[in-house]
C-alpha cells in the first residue's frame, strides 16, 4: 500500500530505512559509536559520504563510491553516514544537504569539503591528490596524525579547553544571566570519573559550537566543588549534571547523550531554535554577493520586478514572501538576497533569467557552481516546495555563470518608496512659426 501511494505520488524512490551499503561492501558504514575510533584516531585518509537513504543523488552515487572504495582499499578509507539517522555527526560537521563528501587529512578535526566529479574515477584522482597533499605536509614536518596523538600528548583532540568558559561563583551571573547566549554548563567534580571521560567530548563540542553558532551557544563549566554558592543554587547532587540556561527562563536540564555529536546536535538545536531568521539583503555590491553566499551552503536570491511595475506595495509583498521563508529555513543558515529587475544584468544572464518572468528566483552553491531555478509560483507554497526539493538532493540543478562568478554593479538601496517616471522637457513653441512650414493647399 505504501508503495502504491508513493507510486501516485509520482516518487520515483520507495522510501526505505536500508543503509545504501552493507558489510559485503568496502565502504566503512559509519556512526557516533565508531566514528572517533575510525576515523578521528587514524592516522589513515578518509573520504567520507554523508547520505540519506531517500537522497535520489545519493543512491546514484552509490555504485561509484562502492567501486572507488575497492579501488583505493588500503590505500585511502572510504566510508559513509546515514546522515538522516545519525543526525549529529551531520549537524557536527555541518552537513546540510545530500550527499555531502568530507575529506579527513591532516586535521581530522576541520575536514574539507570534496569538490570533485561524482564517477568513480574522479572520487579515486580526488582521494589520490588529496593524500599526495597529505604526504608533501608530513614531510614538511607540518602535522599529519591524527587528533587522537595529539589529545594523548595534551593536544586538543578535536577541540580545545580554551573555548570551554570557566565558570565560577564570581563570574557566572554577569556571563551567564545577563548575555544573549545560550549556554550549556557542566557542574563537574575534578575526581569524578564520569566528568573525567565528558572532558574531552566537552572540549570538542565547545570548539564546534562556537564556530557553528558564532559564539551564539557556549559551553562553560563549573566546578562544584569549589563555588558551592552555584553548586547550591541549582540544587547540584551528582557529577556530572549538565543544565540549559536561556536569557529571562528558569535553566532546564540536559537530557541528551555524553558523546561531542550528541552535545553538538543539542547545541545547534538550540541555536536555531533562538536565532533570527537570516537577513534578507539587496545585492548592491559584489561583496554583499560574495560574503552572503561564499558563507552559506545555499543562497537564495531572488529577482523582482521593476518598481514601476509593482509600486511600493507589491515589491513589500514579495519581499514579505521571502521574509517567512528565511525564517522557516533558519536552521539551514542560508543566506537570502534580492535584486530589481535589470539591475543586474551579468547575474541574470548567469542564471538563464531575464528579460520577462519576474519574479524569479535561484537558489546557488557559489562552492559548487551550482544553481537551480524556482519552476512553481513565487510564493510561500511554491517556494517551499522548491527549497524543499533541493534539500534533500532533488531537483534539476545547472553551472552557474560558466563556472565564473558575473560582474556585479555597485548600486544605490532602494529608498522604499514608489517609483517615479521621468519626468518630460517641455518645450517653448512660442518662437516657432509654423505657418510658414504648414501651407493650406486649396483644392
Amino acid at each position: 500500500m505504501r508503495t502504491l501511494l508513493l507510486g501516485v505520488l509520482g516518487c520515483s524512490l520507495v522510501l526505505t530505512a536500508h543503509s545504501l551499503y552493507s558489510a559485503g561492501d568496502d565502504v566503512v558504514e559509519l556512526n557516533p559509536s565508531n566514528f572517533n575510533k575510525e576515523v578521528i584516531q587514524s592516522d589513515s585518509l578518509w573520504l567520507v559520504e554523508f547520505y540519506a537513504p531517500w537522497c535520489g543523488h545519493c543512491r546514484n552515487l552509490a555504485p561509484d563510491w562502492k567501486k572507488a572504495a575497492t579501488a583505493l582499499k588500503g590505500v585511502v578509507k572510504i566510508g559513509a553516514v546515514d546522515a538522516d539517522q545519525h543526525k549529529s555527526l551531520g549537524s557536527q560537521y555541518g552537513v546540510r544537504g545530500f550527499p555531502t563528501i568530507k575529506i579527513f587529512g591532516a586535521q581530522k578535526n576541520k575536514p574539507e569539503e570534496y569538490q570533485g566529479g561524482r564517477s568513480s574515477q574522479a572520487i579515486v584522482d580526488g582521494a589520490l591528490n588529496a593524500l599526495r597533499m597529505l604526504v608533501k605536509e608530513r614531510l614538511s614536518g607540518k602535522s599529519g596524525g591524527s587528533d587522537y596523538s595529539k589529545q594523548q600528548s595534551g593536544g586538543s583532540g578535536g577541540g580545545s579547553k580554551a573555548d570551554v568558559v570557566e565558570l565560577t561563583d564570581d563570574n557566572f551571573d554577569q556571563m551567564v544571566g545577563k548575555g544573549d547566549e545560550v549556554w550549556l554548563v557542566e557542574f563537574f567534580a575534578p575526581w569524578c570519573g564520569h566528568c573525567k571521560n565528558l572532558e574531552p567530548e566537552w572540549a570538542a563540542a565547545a570548539t564546534a559550537v562556537k564556530e557553528q553558532t558564532k559564539g551564539k551557544v557556549r559551553l562553560g563549566a563549573v566546578d562544584a566543588t569549589v563555588h558551592q554558592v552555584l553548586s547550591s543554587r541549582y540544587g547540584i547532587r551528582g557529577f556530572p549534571t549538565i543544565k540549559i540556561f536561556r536569557k529571562g527562563e528558569e535553566p532546564e536540564d540536559y537530557q541528551g547523550g555524553r558523546s561531542r555529536g550528541d552535545i553538538i546536535e543539542k547545541a545547534l538545536e538550540l541555536f536555531s531554535d533562538n536565532a533570527p531568521p537570516p537577513e534578507l539583503q539587496e545585492i548592491l555590491n559584489e561583496d554583499i554577493l560574495k560574503k552572503t553566499c561564499g558563507d552559506s551552503q545555499l543562497c537564495v536570491i531572488a529577482v523582482l520586478p521593476h518598481i514601476l511595475d509593482t509600486g511600493a506595495a507589491g515589491r513589500n509583498g514579495y519581499l514579505e514572501v521571502m521574509k517567512k521563508m528565511a525564517d522557516k529555513y533558519k536552521k539551514k543558515m542560508w543566506g537570502w538576497l534580492w535584486t530589481e529587475a535589470g539591475v543586474q544584468m551579468e547575474l541574470e544572464a548567469s542564471l538563464g533569467i531575464g528579460g520577462f518572468g519576474y519574479p524569479a528566483m535561484a537558489a546557488i552553491n557559489v562552492r559548487k557552481m551550482k544553481f537551480a531555478l524556482l519552476r512553481g509560483s513565487f510564493s510561500e507554497t511554491g517556494i517551499h516546495e522548491f527549497l524543499r526539493e533541493l534539500s534533500v538532493g532533488r531537483g534539476s540543478t545547472a553551472t552557474f555563470g560558466g563556472g565564473v562568478m558575473p560582474k556585479i554593479h555597485t548600486v544605490e538601496p532602494w529608498d522604499g518608496k514608489d517609483g517615479q517616471l521621468p519626468e518630460e522637457e517641455d518645450y517653448d513653441l512660442s518662437d516657432v512659426d509654423l505657418d510658414d512650414d504648414f501651407q493650406k493647399t486649396e483644392l
